[in-house]
């Protein structure tokens, strides 16, 4: 394919080593010996590329292979060849490990299942060398598809991927273990960038956004019930609501219990407060609702049961998030397919329940997981998590958030996102467009604000009140 546009693959691989290469020494000035880990395919020919540039510059380097003794073939064979000519020798894998930077030429994209020996070891040897690390397309270990990783994947400092986005590099332990992201696009044409699998990036723009007419009133811009509140519970539905509102929502109205009513309404005196737990009254607002928002603080209590199973019986577009998804992996049966619209929200300890396997299961491939959710459950699922992913029955990836950062593992951040992608929701989105727009709309938020403070302090609250500045 590349060949047909005039690029042969060796010197797809020279443009490969050369971007790596370029990518070492911006970030590593002054690192006068690299030490290269070269396994046998083609990530190993972008190894001996960039051995070859580093003896070009003078710098001293050290190349173990980790291939056996078989020779390498094809276009590594030329790259180590070439390398050679310039004055690189190779060791054995076993040697001391003696430059200030590693590189990670051993597996790339090749691997499909757990680290075999050598490269098992290999791997092991530059993690414990505590030295920073460069990979080369993918981190060793990583599943360049789903993120997945083995026990001993290399966890790298800098990874320099190569034309297509990897979509593990973007989810899971992928996202955890490939550190600074390069992607270079090695100068191929658009034609051939639009052939290759690429990553399906959300990004928040706030052109996606619901447009406001000159004479908007508040009943055009949707009516969002949310349902939860037990005893003790009554931040995560405030929460949700707030968000909500924040995200444009005409009207948010909080079925919680009467003892969160006062509290609620001295935060925030927009809102409506009811009691979750007079059935007409709710029955009445259910039948108004634009959508609703189930689950924050709903609690494990037969008053959370009744409230749950009777926002189900309403019919409208529906969000399902943190006790309701537990009462949801009780009750199987409830046909929430049904439902106009359905979207789920849960982390991947939920997802498990609701599968019934475990989170490390649904860690091990989180693209699939989120797949299966949604052909179960016969909507949206958002599975939240390092890289948010958002998928779609008959097994469709909406995609992988492209924004967040570790300090959104804080309480709270999820009923933010519930209320936010509800809002969008009660606003007249489709579940798809409102799940998509809102988790990163959220992300982008509190990557803001940890711009700002950084992201140990960041709050949930504080997440809400960034939206305000991303929105028109």
């Amino acid at each position: 394919m590349i060949e047909q546009q005039g690029v042969s693959s060796f010197e797809l691989m020279r443009r490969a080593g050369q971007a790596a290469f370029d990518a070492l020494i911006h970030r590593w000035p002054g690192a006068g010996a690299i030490t290269i880990f070269c396994g046998k395919g083609n990530n190993a020919g972008d190894g001996y590329i960039i051995a070859g540039l580093a003896r070009q510059l003078g710098l001293t380097v050290q190349v173990l292979r980790v291939d056996g003794d078989d020779p390498l073939k094809g276009d590594a064979a030329l790259a180590q060849s070439w390398a050679m000519s310039e004055g690189v020798t190779t060791a054995g894998k076993e040697e001391a490990i003696q430059g200030a930077v590693i590189v990670d030429a051993l597996l790339g994209t090749g691997l499909r299942g757990p680290l075999r020996p050598p490269l098992a070891e290999a791997a092991a040897r530059i993690n414990e060398a505590r030295r920073p690390v460069l990979s080369v397309d993918v981190p060793s270990g990583v599943d360049a598809d789903s993120g997945a990783a083995d026990e001993d994947a290399v966890k790298a400092d800098v990874t320099v991927s190569f034309i297509g986005e990897k979509l593990g590099l973007h989810t899971g332990k992928g996202l955890a273990l490939r550190g600074e992201l390069i992607h270079a696009g090695l100068g191929v044409s658009v034609d051939v960038l639009a052939q290759v699998r690429g990553c399906p990036l959300l990004e928040f723009s706030a052109d996606d956004l619901p447009a406001l007419a000159v004479d908007q009133h508040k009943h055009r811009m949707g009516h969002l019930l949310v349902a939860g509140g037990d005893l003790g519970m009554g931040g995560a539905p405030l929460m949700a609501a707030e968000a909500a509102l924040r995200t444009g929502a005409g009207l948010v109205t909080v079925l919680a219990r009467p003892q969160h009513h006062a509290a609620m309404l001295a935060r925030r005196p927009e809102l409506m407060l009811e009691d979750g737990g007079d059935a007409q009254r709710c029955k009445d607002l259910l039948g108004r609702a634009s959508a609703i928002v189930l689950g924050p603080g709903l609690g494990r209590e037969l008053w959370g049961e009744k409230l749950f199973h009777q926002a189900l019986a309403a019919g409208k577009p529906t969000l399902i998030d943190a006790d309701g998804l537990r009462w949801l992996a009780q009750t199987q049966s409830v046909g929430v397919g049904a439902l106009p619209k359905l979207i789920i929200t849960p982390h991947s300890g939920e997802a498990g329940q609701l599968l019934g396997i475990g989170a490390k299961d649904v860690e091990a491939d989180r693209l699939d997981a989120a797949r299966q959710l949604a052909d179960k459950f016969g909507g949206v699922a958002v599975l939240k998590g390092a890289g948010t992913v958002c998928a779609a029955p008959q097994g469709r990836l909406l995609g992988v958030c492209a924004h967040g950062n570790p300090g959104m593992a804080t309480a709270g951040m999820g009923d933010v996102l519930a209320g936010l992608v509800g809002g969008l929701l009660a606003q007249g989105m489709e579940a798809e467009q409102a799940s998509s727009v809102g988790v990163c709309l959220h992300s982008a938020a509190a990557d803001l604000v940890a711009e700002r403070q950084g992201q140990r302090s960041l709050l949930a609250t504080d997440v809400i009140n960034a939206i305000s500045e991303l929105v028109p």
